[in-house]
């Protein structure tokens, strides 16, 4: 297997890192809550058979300023700004939480953009008779054991990296969690179900059995307000975090999925 490399491409917003591994036909990667502090070992099995492209959406590590953001709108087109010119135009593409929210928005406004869609528990959507949670009013010291099964091993997945200045480190999660609190405070809802049926991709909606911010209920109406053929995978023992709790049923779920003709 190739080593993770990385590369930063310029948008109109600024300076965005990428980060690459694996060789083959590309899949884009947008990450959810916290951005990528660093590598998934999710990512690593998909590189096995695919190039993961992962570019960092802005305010998460590696991303340029997301205060001049203004709205759900701004955001989209950063997005996909980020999105071309990491030279994703065409690929598959991956989504997860926020990320997710992002992708689909793409996938929608630019259906030759993205070929087939994974959303792995997308923000976007909220539900007046199942109410997600907000997580920017939860204790910080509580969040790892609301958005994941492994509340250690995401404790530790986040924690300083090595070579980090800790107070820097605090900082940069900070940011990562004013950008998305910006795009999504207070409900999650960005009126993306609005624009789900402009989707007419190939899609894989994939959901934690034990999510406790979002409902895993969200997955089946995603897949109902898509056009295109969409499919559910909920994930048992697995939380929001699904990506990080249970990475190789993810990657078994991508990979048949990407595998379709």
């Amino acid at each position: 297997m190739s080593a993770m490399t990385e590369r930063t491409v310029e948008t109109s917003g600024g300076s965005t890192r990428v980060w690459e591994m694996g060789t083959g036909d590309p899949v884009g990667y947008f990450a959810g809550l916290h951005g990528l502090p660093a590598w998934l070992p999710l990512l690593d099995s998909l590189s096995a058979h695919r190039q993961v492209v992962v570019p960092s959406l802005p305010g998460y590590p590696g991303g340029y300023d997301y205060e001049p953001l203004d709205d759900v709108l701004d955001w989209i087109l950063a997005a996909r700004d980020v999105h071309a010119a990491s030279g994703l135009g065409g690929a598959d593409l991956i989504g997860a939480s926020v990320g997710g929210a992002l992708a689909a928005e793409i996938a929608a406004a630019w259906p030759d953009a993205v070929r087939r869609l994974v959303l792995i528990a997308p923000y976007g959507m909220y539900v007046d008779e199942e109410p997600s949670i907000d997580v920017f009013a939860q204790r910080q010291e509580l969040l790892s054991s609301i958005i994941s099964a492994k509340p250690d091993a995401y404790d530790s997945y986040v924690d300083t990296p090595d070579g980090e200045d800790e107070v820097e480190w605090d900082l940069t999660r900070f940011r990562a969690q004013m950008a998305a609190a910006k795009l999504l405070w207070p409900l999650g809802d960005t009126r993306l179900a609005k624009r789900l049926a402009r989707i007419t991709q190939p899609a894989l909606i994939i959901w934690g059995a034990d999510d406790q911010v979002l409902p895993p209920s969200y997955a089946q109406r995603f897949a109902d307000a898509i056009s295109g053929e969409a499919s559910v995978c909920i994930i048992e023992g697995a939380g929001h975090k699904v990506e990080f709790d249970a990475p190789d049923a993810v990657a078994d779920a991508i990979g048949e999925f990407l595998n379709e003709t």
